[in-house]
């Protein structure tokens, strides 16, 4: 039996899945500068976390310069986006979400990634780290034409 995770923002929410919440909604209205809002000067972002086409090091995208090239390198580039959180486990100032994000491409492409995405917030709500757990191999499988 499926769990539904409430995404109400009527709704009582602990910090850190506010922010991941609210992070999802700006990349799905391309709206970098209210996405760039969200997060600490001092955040991380590892997405996915090591080394990647878009991490050749694997030290994550830091600071708000390192987080607009990330966006520009990556949500940037994307038509649309589709959120699927099947299940997600707030504690502390953390919360990990389990879903899919569907990337549609320019040409007529689209993804599927599986992952667990990390959000920990500060005392003010801001993100200081947002960590995705996927493989791009298993991404990459998904590639088609639609």
């Amino acid at each position: 039996m499926g769990v539904e995770v409430c995404w109400d923002p009527a709704a009582k929410q602990p910090p850190a899945r506010e922010a991941a919440f609210k992070s999802m909604t700006a990349a799905t209205a391309g709206d970098k500068d209210g996405w760039l809002a969200l997060f600490a000067p001092d955040a991380v972002v590892e997405d996915p976390v090591g080394p990647s086409m878009f991490d050749e090091e694997g030290k994550g995208h830091h600071g708000p310069e390192g987080l607009s090239a990330f966006w520009d390198k990556t949500i940037g580039n994307v038509e649309k986006f589709e959120f699927v959180i099947r299940d997600s486990h707030a504690a502390g100032s953390e919360v990990a979400n389990v879903g899919t994000i569907t990337t549609f491409l320019p040409g007529g492409y689209r993804v599927d990634t599986d992952g667990v995405f990390v959000y920990r917030v500060n005392e003010d709500g801001l993100v200081v780290s947002m960590r995705a757990f996927w493989e791009t191999e298993r991404a990459m499988a998904t590639a088609r034409q639609v």
